[in-house]
């Protein structure tokens, strides 16, 4: 598998932005967004990309599928804090019959308003019926690693 979190790629490398403006309730006493809160955001701009290219989750499951994470990978590269506008940048990484990784760059504003690096990471994702058994990840999402 190939894990695609290379934080020297910019942001105009990656095919859909999410801005999500961080909330209190995610971060830790010093005012930092807790560790496990990235994976939250990883999912909330997974599921809006989905939406964005025409295949909202919600087809995934009515097709009786889901799509399991198997691995997660975050570098953490600066702090982000309580009520920062950070933008999380998304790529479908790599495809393969059941599998499928999509990459992340979050970034914030800096004040030159060049965007600063504050997390990469990456997620792998099965692709599973319903009743748990692996299955071949739909047509339109393997045609999409084409392009």
């Amino acid at each position: 598998m190939r894990l695609s979190a290379d934080p020297s790629r910019s942001p105009d490398d990656y095919d859909y932005h999410h801005p999500i403006r961080v909330r209190f309730v995610e971060t830790d006493a010093m005012g930092i967004v807790h560790h496990s809160n990235y994976l939250h955001y990883f999912e909330e701009t997974r599921v809006e990309y989905l939406r964005h290219v025409g295949h909202p989750f919600t087809e995934w499951r009515d097709a009786g599928l889901e799509s399991p994470v198997l691995e997660s990978f975050i570098q953490y590269r600066q702090p982000i804090g309580f009520d920062e506008l950070i933008t999380v940048h998304l790529s479908l990484a790599d495809v393969t019959r059941a599998t499928f990784q999509m990459a992340y760059l979050i970034t914030v504003d800096g004040d030159a308003g060049e965007p600063e690096v504050r997390a990469t990471g990456v997620t792998v994702h099965g692709c599973v019926t319903t009743a748990g058994r692996p299955t071949r990840l739909p047509a339109w999402l393997t045609a999409m690693a084409t392009r």
